[in-house]
């Protein structure tokens, strides 16, 4: 099964906190335990899995079909 078939099973209000909730997480972590070497890499592997949900949104299927319709509307 791939990933990305995982996460279209989510609610949009899901795939936003899988995102954002290791990321805060990390930032809150940093805050608490000040800067060291973990925190570091938490804070690195957090911003790169928010980027790659961010980058991917758009070939997400409910994102696919409001492009869709965007252009649709645009080129009618």
């Amino acid at each position: 099964m791939h990933p990305t078939i995982v996460l279209q099973e989510f609610s949009p209000y899901a795939r936003v906190t899988t995102a954002v909730l290791p990321f805060a997480a990390a930032i809150l972590l940093r805050v608490i335990f000040g800067k060291n070497k973990l925190t570091r890499i938490l804070l690195s592997i957090s911003t790169t899995w928010f980027a790659i949900n961010v980058l991917m949104a758009p070939y997400s299927t409910g994102m696919q079909q409001d492009l869709h319709n965007l252009r649709w509307i645009w080129h009618r």
